[in-house]
């Protein structure tokens, strides 16, 4: 250090070590008040803490006030089984508790609290008042001082049945905890998320919110966990987009509260997870609702939802975390697996049915099942060229070849395999720039059933009108669609490469996964070998373009995709294949893309971004005032 620079701290003074010092015990208050601090860290926890108690007494309406952050003052007044004048006298010392009788007690127990420590670590950083009643006929009323050095003064009161707790001062005579809270208005909503937590889980019960005076929640009784959830976060309009779904398993039930596409965020905040009424930090469960939803949302937007968890006590430990935030399941690999599986399987169902065709082709009416869109026997008499004189041959269009598209002249020119001499005569004589009379294009000759292509806007979208909608497609997310679908449905052909690529993985989760899913990689046309670090690529997808270091990054990517390897790998796969903005289409190939891609069971791209975009002609019309 130079003599410019100078230290913005004090310098530490020098002090000789003690070879040793004696043990003692903490002063019981200041032991207590030490033990507090781990579960009443801010004023959040203590209405946490006394939320679970109210809950607990088999309340049905449990009011909430705070003042300054919950700093000065914060009440819990439930109408729930109160306390006796015994059961008063015990219940702020530690480990006082009703709820259990021993460790056995874990196993069956199915309340929120259960160690008896709430009201004793209220007690040692607050002045707690407690009044409360068992019946309505007799009510007693206790005051206890911070720390619990004062004696618990006890008297007889008036209260009708239930409990209030009230907690004043909070941290007055505790300086260094009470220095480190943050700004009031903070603290506040730290508060109020304490409080919606609960309310989320327990949407039968009533609740209400006041914060210095002003009432800013009101929940009466809601007859689901969708209408709570939605009450809480959302508004009217919101809500409609708003899904329940159940499932259960060996051991436990899930409920899962889902928001449609349409109601997506940018980030994870309005996610929760919820384990026996609790909310939990379950990152297994978060990925479970990731993972389920994967390729619905669009540009790395994420649901809003929430986990509800019911499982065997036995099966669960609440008894790893003091404030009770975290739990350790029996068997979480079958809760993460069921929450995955049933979120997937529904939002397949509801984009397949809520989201379904806005196009039916007559060809195809009775065809059974989900349309198809790979094989010859399932392209709609639309996907024809005409010869003069010729009868309607197959042909499909350019855009459904898997590699780019093709200029006009191709396009007609792959059809002609499928002709006859003659028909191959005729239809040449009909080639544009060859015939002294142009051939009439999709927009001038529009199929029986009323889709008539109107043109292309931005080098990207095509305009097809079908009646009074016009669809704005995304000629990129279509064909994407379309050929997922078609890669789903049959082997991804593999070739071998002819100088393999070898690279080395840079962590033991790489190692792990390549391992494990050689056999699964293997079905989706990547083929790779090698062990411990050093592995290489022999075979890849014959329609893979990618240089070698982006192939690995998007195989090593896989280890993200849970269960939806094969479908994470073709959307991967397709997005190189299909057309690109700027991608030329002819008339006929695009009106045969407008055709497809309307009759899909799904309007999304694999990634999740929708396909087309509906405008009706009276939401034009008032555009432009002519309504």
């Amino acid at each position: 250090m130079t003599d410019a620079q100078t230290l913005d701290y004090p310098p530490l003074e020098e002090t000789a070590l003690e070879p040793r010092r004696d043990i003692r015990l903490l002063p019981p208050e200041e032991a207590r008040k030490i033990a507090a601090g781990e579960v009443i860290d801010r004023p959040a926890a203590l209405v946490r803490e006394l939320l679970d108690n109210a809950i607990d007494a088999g309340s049905a309406l449990i009011e909430v006030f705070i003042e300054e952050g919950g700093s000065r003052r914060i009440e819990v007044i439930d109408d729930g089984v109160g306390m006796t004048r015994e059961d008063l006298l015990l219940c702020c010392q530690t480990h006082a508790t009703s709820k259990i009788r021993s460790m056995s007690d874990l196993d069956r127990s199915g309340t929120l609290g259960f160690r008896g420590e709430a009201l004793a670590a209220a007690a040692a950083v607050s002045h707690l008042e407690i009044l409360t009643s068992l019946d309505g006929r007799e009510a007693w009323r206790l005051e206890v001082g911070p720390g619990g050095g004062d004696q618990p003064q006890i008297q007889q009161a008036r209260r009708i049945k239930g409990t209030s707790v009230r907690a004043l001062g909070i941290f007055d005579t505790i300086p260094v905890r009470k220095r480190f809270l943050k700004r009031e208005w903070s603290e506040a909503n730290l508060c109020k998320q304490a409080f919606m937590d609960k309310a989320m889980a327990f949407p039968r019960l009533g609740f209400r919110f006041t914060q210095d005076g002003k009432l800013k929640c009101l929940l009466p009784k809601a007859a689901s966990l969708k209408e709570r959830f939605a009450a809480l976060l959302l508004n009217r309009r919101e809500a409609a987009f708003l899904h329940e779904i159940k499932a259960t398993g060996t051991g436990f039930s899930i409920t899962v509260v889902l928001g449609s596409p349409a109601l997506s965020r940018n980030d994870r905040r309005q996610q929760y997870i919820f384990a026996n009424g609790r909310r939990v930090q379950e990152y297994s469960l978060l990925q479970a609702l990731e993972y389920g939803v994967q390729g619905w949302f669009p540009n790395n937007a994420h649901p809003v939802g929430a986990i509800f968890v019911d499982i065997n006590p036995a099966l669960a430990d609440f008894n790893i975390h003091p404030a009770k935030r975290e739990v350790r399941f029996a068997d979480a690999g079958a809760i993460h697996h069921t929450v995955t599986q049933t979120i997937r399987d529904f939002v397949r169902h509801l984009n397949r049915s809520q989201e379904s065709p806005r196009f039916e082709d007559p060809a195809l009416a009775e065809q059974s099942g989900p349309n198809k869109v790979a094989g010859d026997e399932v392209w709609p008499a639309s996907w024809q060229i005409h010869a003069d004189g010729g009868d309607a041959v197959p042909h499909k269009p350019a855009w459904a070849k898997p590699y780019a598209p093709v200029p006009q002249r191709q396009t007609a020119d792959l059809a002609l395999e499928a002709l006859t001499e003659e028909e191959e005569s005729a239809a040449v004589d009909a080639l544009p720039g060859e015939s002294p009379t142009p051939p009439q294009s999709a927009a001038e000759n529009p199929p029986p059933y009323g889709l008539r292509y109107v043109g292309r806007a931005f080098g990207l979208f095509i305009l097809v009108e079908q009646g009074q909608k016009l669809f704005m497609i995304d000629q990129h997310a279509a064909h994407e669609r379309i050929l997922y679908e078609e890669m789903l449905s049959k082997p991804i052909p593999t070739q071998e490469l002819l100088v393999p690529i070898p690279f080395t993985t840079e962590s033991e989760e790489d190692d792990r996964f390549l391992s494990r899913h050689q056999e699964d990689l293997a079905r989706l046309g990547v083929i790779i070998t090698g062990e411990g670090g050093a592995f290489r690529i022999e075979a890849l997808p014959v329609a893979w373009r990618l240089g070698d270091v982006a192939t690995v990054k998007a195989i090593l990517e896989l280890k993200h995709a849970g269960e939806d390897l094969a479908e994470h790998w073709a959307a991967t796969l397709v997005c190189h294949q299909a057309l690109k903005e700027g991608d030329y289409l002819d008339d006929q190939s695009a009106l045969s893309l407008g055709e497809a891609v309307l009759k899909l069971p799904v309007p999304r791209c694999p990634h999740g971004r929708p396909i087309w975009y509906e405008v009706n002609r009276e939401t034009v019309f008032k555009a432009v005032r002519r309504v």
